[in-house]
Formats: structure tokens, sequence, C-alpha cells
């Protein structure tokens, strides 16, 4: 046990300032997204949710205005592609012109995030990535993820209008991305929106959607998630008019045989994958556990009605979670025996391994070889919690609870959607300024990197910064919002001027705590890793 806790030593003490460590085998897109329909809310809102998983995007959150535009008015549209490591501090993407489109009269605000996630309609959208058939990706598009979502938060009040527009953009200019789950909320409803390219050459998508119905929970983890589907009943799901024909041409689908079902036809591997279907199971086992779910199935429902009604507590406790009290917590791969000669974990076990101490512990495997992950990762860049309210004014109901870095060493903050502005160092990219304190992203990095080294004893210190600051928030918003609308009845700039404040201050207090917090841990333990 000494040796083996020797290296473990070693391992952490050698990786500790790498404050960002993105081995090949990671990719570049992990997220998990959790959407919550109104009637399974505690308090009656819509939720989608996001975890930006990523080793190149990018980390600031910026307000983008409304905007008139001219009659005649061209739209760029750009793609991510991977920048030159040469060239930048870290590794990052940078953005390729694919061409331009008619700009529309009006586009509404929205922020901008790597993807970009809500307007000010209460128009809220969440992501993430499954890949599908590589025979599906082509080159002749125009329109990749993070731009499809900017065009229909600019241009779209509610989730079956952003599905119709996307549906109609995609067939004129063309996906240019993998498999992609887009989970897109308003004010009433909620729907998973899944995109698949065309084939190879070919310009256009095949897409599918389902709703979450009002009373359900549902989770997309990198998998395609949507099987059969009934396009008679248009209340439940929606699809391009391709979506049978690209299957069946391509041998995927035989409708004399077999029912129709997306998931297998255009990403049949991603229903395979452990680390996908682990983290399903997981976000239904913690919101439902009464259905007592098979932690090893392939196909979990596509969505089910949660014990009670989630809160924002119930949502937060998911996106932190590592599986602890589990027997997939990784770990129970590192136990020493304490003074009473009980078995224990040891302070050293890292909940959130790198793909090297996976391999070195034996863990099963990494994203590439679908293994383990947790919902909590080490690599999340930044997570939203996105609420759409029907019972308030856009203005106030509009609501992103925004978290940076790793969810289990971090805090969400509430930023309106509606505000003017927000700090400087949440507009700052850390991955264009290298480490600095300008950037705010760094600042819960390094609290999250060091914290990982010894969570068993550090977790406390990073609990007692943010479990009464995180039950502030959801406290005050009862008295924020109603003094917001009071606000609002009078004069709007003045509302929004109220909100705009709140929102900067609670953002700057988390960031001033996780430095302080970094910096208390770095001098309690003194080094001893």
């Amino acid at each position: 046990m000494r040796k083996l806790l020797a290296i473990v030593l070693s391992l952490l003490t050698c990786s500790l300032f790498a404050q960002v460590d993105y081995e090949s085998e990671i990719s570049n897109m992990e997220c998990t997204s959790v959407t919550v329909g109104k009637n399974a809310s505690k308090d009656g809102s819509v939720m989608t949710s996001h975890t930006d998983d990523s080793g190149r995007s990018r980390t600031s959150i910026k307000v983008e205005p409304a905007a008139d535009h001219a009659p005649g008015e061209m739209m760029p549209l750009y793609k991510r592609v991977t920048c030159n490591p040469d060239t930048n501090p870290m590794p990052s993407y940078c953005y390729q012109y694919t061409g331009s489109i008619p700009q529309v009269a009006h586009t509404y605000q929205f922020l901008n995030t790597a993807y970009p996630c809500m307007n000010e309609h209460q128009l809220a959208i969440g992501e993430s990535t499954f890949g599908g058939r590589s025979e599906l990706r082509s080159s002749e598009g125009w329109i990749d993820c993070q731009t499809l979502c900017m065009l229909m938060l600019q241009r779209c009040t509610t989730a079956r209008d952003a599905i119709r527009t996307a549906g109609e953009l995609l067939k004129e200019y063309g996906w240019c991305d993998g498999g992609e789950c887009l989970t897109i909320a308003d004010k009433n409803e909620v729907w998973h929106f899944e995109i698949v390219g065309p084939g190879k050459g070919k310009k256009g998508a095949v897409w599918a959607a389902q709703r979450v119905p009002d009373d359900h929970v549902a989770v997309n983890a990198n998998a395609s998630t949507i099987r059969e589907i009934n396009l008679k009943d248009k209340d439940y799901f929606m699809a391009s008019d391709n979506v049978y024909s690209v299957a069946e041409e391509n041998g995927w689908y035989d409708k004399k045989k077999e029912t129709f079902r997306f998931a297998y036809a255009y990403a049949p591997d991603s229903r395979t994958m452990l680390a996908c279907r682990r983290r399903e199971w997981r976000v239904f086992d913690l919101l439902a556990p009464s259905l007592k779910l098979d932690a090893n199935m392939e196909n979990y429902p596509f969505s089910v009605k949660p014990d009670s009604l989630v809160s924002l507590d119930d949502m937060v406790r998911v996106f932190k979670d590592y599986y602890e009290g589990t027997e997939y917590d990784m770990r129970k791969t590192l136990t020493v025996t304490d003074k009473e000669g009980k078995t224990v974990i040891s302070p050293l076990a890292p909940p959130f391994m790198k793909t090297d101490e996976q391999k070195l512990f034996k863990i099963n495997g990494g994203w590439h070889s679908h293994g383990e992950r947790n919902i909590a990762v080490w690599f999340t860049v930044y997570a939203t919690i996105l609420q759409c309210r029907d019972w308030l004014p856009d203005e106030v109901g509009a609501l992103c609870w925004f978290a940076l870095d790793n969810v289990a060493s971090s805090i969400y903050v509430p930023i309106y959607a509606n505000v003017t502005d927000l700090p400087a160092p949440y507009k700052t990219c850390g991955r264009e300024t290298g480490f600095s304190r300008d950037a705010a992203w760094w600042g819960f990095n390094r609290l999250g990197t060091i914290a990982n080294k010894r969570w068993g004893d550090m977790r406390r210190y990073v609990d007692n910064a943010w479990k009464p600051m995180q039950s502030e928030f959801f406290d005050n918003q009862s008295s924020v919002e109603a003094e917001a609308l009071k606000r609002l009845n009078v004069d709007r700039t003045a509302a929004l001027r109220y909100l705009t404040d709140y929102t900067s201050r609670q953002c700057n207090r988390a960031l001033s705590k996780a430095w302080e917090t970094g910096d208390l841990i770095w001098t309690k333990f003194d080094g001893a890793w």
C-alpha cells in the first residue's frame, strides 16, 4: 500500500501545475444535458442544462445585444476548427468562414457562451455531442452546432419555432458537424433535437426531435436517445423529410423487417458506450431512485417521472455527482487502513481521474475505450442550468445559472439573460490569456485543480466556501425578483440596471471566493500533496 501511495503521490505532484492536461484520448466535446418539464420542477419552471466538457471551448460569457438589420444585409457564418497549437497559449478553437446567408430584420439579445445558451425571450438551449456514423459527415455544409445555437437564439422565441427554423436553415445551407443533441426549452416545454449530417459530398441534414412530457425529466450524455418516432403525433415528434430515406438508402433500416429507431439507424455506437449509459442511469437514479434501473442497461427510457419535484438544489446535486456511494466511485481503487483498522478511501484518491490515472488504477478505460467517467469531471469548461418561467415577464423570467470549471468544485451564479453587461473577467477567455487573474475561469480552474489532489481532505474547504453562498443565491431569488418586478412596472431600463448590478455583484463575489479558497487550501496543506 505504501508503494501504491508513493506512485499516486508522484503522479499527482507531477501533474499539479499542469492546470489542464489535454490527453489525446479525451474527446473535445463530452457534455451532459438534463431537462425538466414544467410539471416536474418544484417551482414550475422549464429547465434545460449543459456541461461543456471540452478541451478547447472558450471560457468567456458575453451579452450579445438585440439589433436591427438593413434590407439585403448578409450574415457571415463560421465553423470552429482547431487552432495551431504553436501560435496559441492553450488548445483552443479558431473560426473558419463557410458562407453568408440573408440576415433577418431583427435579432434578439442572447448570452453568448461557447454554445450560445439563452435569449431575452426565455428560449434556452443545452447541448451534448453524440458523434453518429462517420459516413454522415459532410464538408459541404455551412452550419455547425455553435452557429446553429446562435441562429436559433437570434431568430426564435419558442422551442418548436427554433426546431422548425433550424430544419429550414439546415436543408438549405447544410450541416457541417457531427451528431449533436440540442435540448431546447421555452416557457412551456422542452424538446431534444438530434441532428446528423446528410452524407459525404451532400448538403443538408437528417434530424429528429422529441418532446419531454411536462411531468418528466430526461438526459442526454453523448448518446443518441431518440429511438421510435411517431410523426403523426405532432405534439411530441418532429423530423426532417429525409429521416427514413437516408437510413434506407444506406442499408441502416429495412422498413419491411424492423421498426425505425433513429438512434440505431444513425448513431448505433453511441448506444453501447459505457461512459454515456452510466451517466444516463445515474441521472435517473438520483431523480427517480424508485425505478431501480439497472446500471448496465443498453437503453433507458427517453424520459421518466421523478420521484419528487426537481428543485435547483437537485439539479446542482446531479451535476456535482461523481458516483459517490456507489460501486462506480473511482476513489474505491485507492484505499488505506485508518487508525481503527477500517479500510477507508484515501484522501489522495481523486474522483476526477485523468486517463493516465484511470489506466494506472485499472479503471474501465477512458472515453475512446467506452469506459467510465463521472457526471462531474475535471475538464468541464463551464456549465449552465437554464430556467424558463412563464409566470414572470421575460426580463425577469429568463435566468441562467452559470458555473465555471468542474461543477463539483464550483458554484452556479445567477445571470439574467436580459442584463446589459457582465464583469470583465467573465467576458475574458482564459484560453486566450493563458493563466491570468484577469480571466474568471482561471480562478475556478486553479481551485478545482488543487482540490482534486487531496479531495478527501480539501473538499471540506470547497464545501465551506460554496454551500452557504449557493444557498444564499437560491434563497435571494424571490426578494431580488420581487424588487425587479416592482421597478419593471415603472421603468424597464431601471429594472434591467438593477438586475445587471445584482448579477455582476454575485459573479464578482463568487470569483473572489474562488481565488481566496484556492489560496487557503494551497497554504493550509503547504504543498503536502
